[in-house]
């Protein structure tokens, strides 16, 4: 008979330990089966979190051999197949606070997503009595996102709450204030957008963790883009972000591609680069990675390129 091992974390409020637990193994189970049946008939101490059963009510998400998952969405026979191994380590989310366990605290998390007013601003073209009409078109733009189930997992995947310094706001916080500012009943979306430009909206790295993670597929990083977009549409364009992002853009319809020596002193400006990055650039010429006098022509096809900028420009202000 095929046994399962399980480590699952624990945690009392003081200490952190590793327990071992056993189970048979039984085809077509879910993360959460496994969890169950550890408590329900091996130790009645483990505290996890769960409801609805069916990825609805987003409780039950937790850590698999260091990849975060909804436990009942989660195949067992999945997981097994993906790890190539019958031994599993459950551990609580990342960049949660842990309450007992593998159950985290979400309090902290909701007094953040405060700054971001997720709630609707209702606009004057609708009323208590009339409703508010929205076109098939206009209901597309919030339905994705309405999709979102608080479940944590874009949070314990994103590598740069892993190292920040408390500024930048979850995924899942970005994804209400998006959902919001593109909501057609709202009549203001820059109260949803700025508190996000001023918590370090540039600062994602585009790991794509939270996208290939999310249980509901929600195009977050597409989220976090047109956030950044309308950030700048605001006029927020004196910070390295959005002076990175002009730099990529401005090299690319000049030359088709980017320049790269320049590139530091676009985003940082000339007095930062040289006290910050000159050291770095000097070792890399040492070493032949760059050559700081090699400025690139521009690619065959240009012409190309900038109809395709000409183009994308005409669509967006259509």
């Amino acid at each position: 008979m095929r046994t399962i091992h399980y480590k699952i974390k624990r945690f009392d409020g003081k200490r952190e330990w590793y327990q071992d637990y056993q189970l048979q193994y039984e085809k077509g189970k879910t993360i959460l089966w496994a969890l169950t049946a550890i408590r329900e008939q091996l130790d009645p101490t483990l505290v996890f979190t769960s409801a609805c059963r069916h990825a609805i009510c987003g409780s039950c998400a937790i850590k698999v051999n260091g990849k975060s998952f909804l436990a009942c969405k989660t195949s067992l026979d999945e997981v097994l197949e993906t790890f190539k191994s019958d031994y599993l380590v459950f551990e609580p989310l990342s960049n949660f606070e842990v309450i007992k366990d593998l159950a985290i605290a979400w309090e902290p998390k909701m007094e953040k997503m405060k700054q971001v007013k997720p709630w609707l601003i209702p606009s004057n073209k609708g009323s208590v009595e009339r409703g508010f009409i929205q076109s098939e078109d206009d209901f597309h733009e919030i339905s994705s996102p309405t999709d979102c189930i608080l479940c944590g997992v874009c949070t314990s995947e994103c590598n740069q709450l892993a190292v920040n310094d408390g500024t930048y706001l979850d995924p899942f916080i970005l994804n209400r204030a998006y959902r919001f500012s593109v909501d057609s009943r709202d009549c203001a979306p820059e109260e949803h957008i700025r508190p996000v430009y001023e918590n370090e909206l540039w600062k994602c790295i585009h790991c794509m963790q939270c996208i290939s993670s999310c249980p509901k597929g929600i195009p977050l990083t597409d989220e976090i883009a047109y956030l950044r977009q309308e950030s700048i549409k605001m006029g927020e364009v004196n910070n390295q972000g959005a002076k990175h992002a002009f730099a990529f853009y401005d090299d690319v319809r000049n030359k088709g591609r980017l320049n790269e020596t320049m590139l530091p002193i676009k985003t940082d400006g000339l007095l930062k680069t040289a006290t910050t990055k000159i050291p770095f650039a000097l070792r890399m010429i040492k070493k032949g990675k760059i050559n700081p006098f090699h400025m690139p022509k521009a690619i065959e096809g240009i012409k190309g390129v900038k109809e395709i900028y000409k183009y994308a420009e005409e669509v967006k202000h259509s």
